[in-house]
């Protein structure tokens, strides 16, 4: 299985990596946290670890550390503006529970 993005997901982190100037693509990983066990973070890639897998979905180039992979395989991150909010959203079909924030999740 694969981690994709959307088409709009990828032409939000390609735009914001031309403005930063530098990067590779985007880090994407869980860490320990919240009310349900996980949390997911973003970062934007300067490098490429050897142990990383990496995807590329719509020309943008996405990084996980091995750690991660098996809670993310099968994502898809969208991007998506509604009103004055605008962000992420995490299609995981791992995900089992999610805590009533939505900040936090299990697998």
């Amino acid at each position: 299985m694969a981690i994709t993005m959307t088409e709009s997901a990828a032409r939000h982190v390609a735009a914001n990596l031309r403005k930063r100037g530098k990067g590779i693509g985007l880090r994407l990983g869980v860490r320990t946290s919240g009310c349900s066990g996980l949390a997911y973070k973003l970062e934007y890639a300067d490098e490429v670890r050897p142990e990383d897998a990496q995807f590329e979905s719509h020309g943008v180039r996405i990084v996980v550390d091995p750690k991660s992979l098996p809670y993310l395989e099968g994502t898809q991150l969208d991007f998506s503006r509604e009103g004055l909010n605008e962000g992420f959203k995490f299609n995981n079909p791992n995900v089992r529970d999610s805590c009533g924030c939505g900040e936090s999740f299990n697998v």
